[in-house]
């Protein structure tokens, strides 16, 4: 039985992997596990309150394991009561079966991320963003966009940077002072730092990396990095009595500059983790784009879970609030985006 199919009072017997476990001790004093289960429809809270020493062996992190239980209601949430668990021989795994995907396929998202880049009309910054893709050796593609929460999902990282592209793309025509070339990079590799930040698509978490630096720093730093690369840093080099604004390379600089300060002011705040706020209007749209795609993500999971004219638990990432499910609602979940081709027709109208 698949984890969306799980309804309240449900029997399940199913295999599932454990996306994470924690040791906890109740109220009494007693110790139980506190599970996150996962299959490529879901995840479900769990816990197994009967712990044996066994049971701290079987249910790790990145394992598979065959899980008898219970599910209940707890809260306005499914949790599951495990009442009996076995590690399933990795030999015997299909893993397509237990990893979360994207809404749309890696093939056509990467078609969709090369139309974007080709259409960056200032060469070093597309040269820029090349780079600093290149550089993440594939990861940019197939990661997640984070351990839990919104866009955690293998290619989380890229529908996440398409799906903003596309918003990007639609206000970039709206408000016509806007450099579409530096909004279009900025949302295509602001969140370049999750690469280094994440560990893998299989049972995410932080790396130590992440732990200690954040994918906000570590992102600016790949793109200094990168930007140094293509040239766009070359200003620097020049004699002292040449570094005029008249200089060919000021402008590549600046916008490197640019680009450096969209990778750290991204987050919008300080309290959310950017070292520096948004100053110029490209890093500000970029910031409230990438706030308000992972706010949807967040409430079409929760949506997901419940039926038209119901509320949600509370979203703790959501202020706390609940929130109302419309009768009008759709029972569709996968956002349709915007291609660059529809872009253009609307440009036309």
């Amino acid at each position: 039985m698949s984890i969306k199919d799980l309804r309240d009072g449900d029997h399940c017997f199913g295999q599932f992997l454990v996306a994470d476990s924690r040791k906890c001790v109740s109220g009494k004093g007693k110790n139980y596990l506190s599970i996150t289960l996962q299959d490529s429809t879901g995840t479900i809270d769990a816990k197994k309150w009967d712990v044996f020493p066994e049971d701290e062996e079987t249910i790790v992190r990145g394992s598979i394991v065959e899980v008898q239980g219970e599910v209940l209601l707890y809260q306005k949430s499914l949790q599951m009561k495990v009442l009996s668990c076995a590690k399933v021989a990795a030999d015997n795994i299909d893993w397509s079966r237990f990893l979360l995907s994207s809404p749309v396929s890696e093939k056509e998202l990467e078609a969709k991320l090369n139309a974007y880049i080709d259409s960056i009309g200032n060469k070093k910054l597309r040269e820029l963003v090349k780079k600093v893709i290149s550089n993440s050796e594939g990861k940019y593609l197939s990661w997640p966009g984070a351990v839990r929460n919104h866009h955690d999902f293998v290619s989380g990282l890229l529908y996440h940077s398409i799906t903003m592209t596309d918003v990007a793309a639609k206000v970039c025509s709206v408000y016509k002072s806007l450099n579409r070339d530096v909004v279009i990079a900025g949302t295509l590799i602001h969140d370049i730092g999750k690469t280094v930040e994440l560990s893998s698509p299989q049972a995410c978490q932080f790396t130590l990396e992440g732990k200690l630096l954040g994918h906000v720093s570590i992102g600016f730093a790949l793109v200094y990095d990168a930007a140094h690369e293509v040239g766009m840093h070359d200003f620097d080099n020049l004699p002292e009595k040449e570094k005029t604004p008249d200089s060919p390379l000021y402008k590549d600089k600046e916008l490197a500059l640019i680009m450096e300060h969209i990778m750290l002011s991204h987050h919008g705040k300080a309290e959310f983790g950017s070292p520096v706020l948004p100053v110029t209007r490209e890093s500000l749209i970029v910031s409230m784009i990438d706030d308000m795609d992972a706010k949807m993500m967040i409430l079409d999971k929760a949506y997901s879970t419940i039926a038209n004219g119901e509320t949600t638990a509370r979203l703790f990432n959501m202020d706390d609030r609940y929130f109302y499910k419309p009768t009008y609602a759709s029972d569709s979940h996968a956002p349709s985006g915007t291609s660059l081709e529809e872009e253009k027709e609307d440009l036309a109208k």
